[in-house]
């Protein structure tokens, strides 16, 4: 599977964020660590695993076993998932445009002088 597949739900990407941190867990284990990002939603464990199968199914997890528990894996890095949601992003409501994604993150959202910094150095770098 390649990574223009990479279509995780929110509900997905919480898991993803969990496994990704973990590098492997089993389905309780991520339900615990997602109940605890989250106490003011109770997350049920047969959602968790519903969730993980799906997907596992969709190439988005891989799974071992080990006895008698599944170990789930994430197929792809945060950086490739990350990428790619953000390319759909741009040519879905950009029109392409990263200079108009841009412009719309820094209107809408106020900036660190540490983070302005960081991207002046960033462009910087890109001019080089």
């Amino acid at each position: 599977m390649n990574t223009s597949n990479i279509r995780p739900t929110e509900s997905e990407l919480a898991i993803l964020r969990v496994l990704w941190r973990e590098k492997a867990s089993t389905v309780r284990a991520v339900n615990e660590q997602l109940n605890r990002l989250s106490p003011n939603k109770e997350i049920g464990y047969t959602t968790t695993l519903k969730l993980m199968q799906i997907m596992h199914t969709k190439g988005l997890l891989s799974r071992e076993k080990q006895g008698k528990l599944h170990i789930y894996s994430p197929v792809f890095s945060e950086e490739e998932t990350q990428q790619q949601l953000l390319n759909k992003l741009v040519d879905s409501a950009f029109q392409g445009s990263a200079m108009k994604l841009v412009m719309q993150a820094l209107g809408n959202r106020r900036s660190t002088p540490e983070e302005l910094a960081e991207i002046r150095d960033f462009l910087d770098s890109l001019e080089e």
